[in-house]
């Protein structure tokens, strides 16, 4: 296994940063001339096929733009490590922490963990074999993956020490009302109250080094291993928060059952119909994704949210509202993300494609509607023996998640109705 060293100048990759998206820019101003020339020709009814190719053409080219801005900026956004250049003194106990831990990686040596757990008193090894990982690291790979994990980034995030958190609901609140100076006084109905448990699954990943790479003093093992775990969490992160069955996974917020808005409980999601089956309507297609971004109530709209995948939102890219103007908007820096109806769009992967009652787009308070619980501590087991000349690191993380609250996030059923 080899690893890449990469020295990161900062103007410089600002400058990289600034040259893409610049260049996300023009590609969107070409999209949108040569799109408006394909409405124009529709309306003629006298579109031919250059123009619907040259559309979606130019409408690739903007995503390949976006996907590799949002790659640059992310790369910039990656936590420093130890080693890096201005980075604060560790205190010694820390310090000491990482030493050991780094001894215990390349040369399986746990006796520096082992002594520094019966020193601290503290309960860094499980029965089952594995060390817990020192807490640097695993504040770096919680931080990348909140980038890197869509859903993860947007919802509301909590540190628990056992394996299932119980959080109360109020379902109904306290009933009021009115009464004059002298008029008798009934007693209120009292509140609700519901709690709904968030249970821990555990996630691993696996990732192999040779004894010869762990023996180079010049690799940074603690950057490695969070680089290397840091990435297949995202994935599968990604997918659990959106379609997990709550099964060995966390619940996606897509796995609960959903119904029309119109007919909405609590327990469910609610849902506004495109028009038209797996599609949207032939007349007027962004009406309903207005629909969709009112269908919350106003408290939620404050902080509202699409979500979707790239292939959808390329589709609503070129929809207009009744002013002529478009409804998506690029963000106004590489920072920013894209608008749509003036509420930022986060990306998924995760999220269906447009089909047949597929539930492709979401819209709501991820903070406040989709929790995700993290079991405190990332676990690392080595193993020399499984698969030599390779030595692999079993590091395991618990993670669960699920629907806080039921009213916060509305669907898009992609049905007539």
């Amino acid at each position: 296994m080899e690893l890449e060293t990469k020295t990161i100048d900062g103007a410089a990759n600002n400058r990289e940063i600034k040259e893409a998206f610049d260049e996300f820019l023009r590609a969107f101003d070409a999209f949108k001339g040569a799109n408006d020339e394909r409405l124009e020709a529709l309306e003629k009814r006298s579109a031919d096929v250059v123009s619907e190719e040259k559309v979606d053409r130019i409408n690739r080219a903007l995503e390949d733009q976006k996907r590799a801005l949002d790659d640059l900026t992310l790369a910039q956004a990656r936590p420093a490590l130890a080693g890096d250049p201005g980075r604060k003194a560790m205190p010694h106990q820390v310090r000491e922490r990482k030493q050991a831990f780094d001894r215990y990686v390349r040369k399986g040596d746990a006796g520096g963990l082992d002594a520094l757990e019966l020193k601290a008193m503290s309960v860094g090894s499980l029965p089952d074999g594995g060390y817990t990982v020192p807490l640097e690291i695993e504040t770096t790979i919680d931080r990348v993956l909140a980038k890197a994990s869509p859903i993860r980034g947007i919802s509301t995030v909590r540190q628990i020490g056992a394996n299932v958190y119980r959080k109360p609901i109020t379902t109904v609140g306290a009933a009021t009302g009115w009464v004059g100076e002298t008029d008798a006084i009934s007693q209120t109905s009292t509140p609700t109250l519901a709690a709904i448990d968030f249970p821990a699954m555990e996630i691993y990943a696996m990732p192999a080094a040779t004894q010869t790479l762990l023996d180079d003093s010049q690799v940074d093992i603690e950057q490695w291993l969070a680089e290397e775990v840091q990435i297949v969490f995202a994935e599968q992160e990604g997918i659990a928060f959106v379609t997990g069955t709550g099964t060995n996974t966390p619940k996606g917020f897509l796995s609960y059952t959903a119904v029309a808005d119109a007919t909405w409980s609590w327990g469910n999601l609610g849902y506004i119909a495109s028009g038209a089956a797996g599609a949207f309507a032939s007349t007027n297609p962004s009406d309903p994704l207005l629909d969709l971004a009112y269908a919350p109530k106003q408290g939620y709209r404050a902080n509202g949210r699409w979500v979707m995948n790239r292939k959808t939102e390329s589709a609503v890219r070129k929809f207009k509202d009744t002013t002529g103007n478009y409804i998506w908007q690029p963000g106004t820096s590489a920072a920013q993300p894209a608008t749509l109806f003036g509420y930022p769009v986060t990306e998924s992967e995760a999220m269906p494609d447009v089909a047949a009652n597929s539930l492709s787009i979401a819209f709501g308070d991820f903070a406040r509607g989709y929790l995700v619980v993290d079991r405190i501590g990332i676990r690392v087991l080595r193993d020399p023996y499984s698969a030599k000349p390779y030595i692999l690191f079993y590091t395991t993380k618990r993670v669960g998640g699920g629907v806080q609250n039921f009213e916060a996030i509305k669907l898009m059923k992609f049905a007539v109705s």
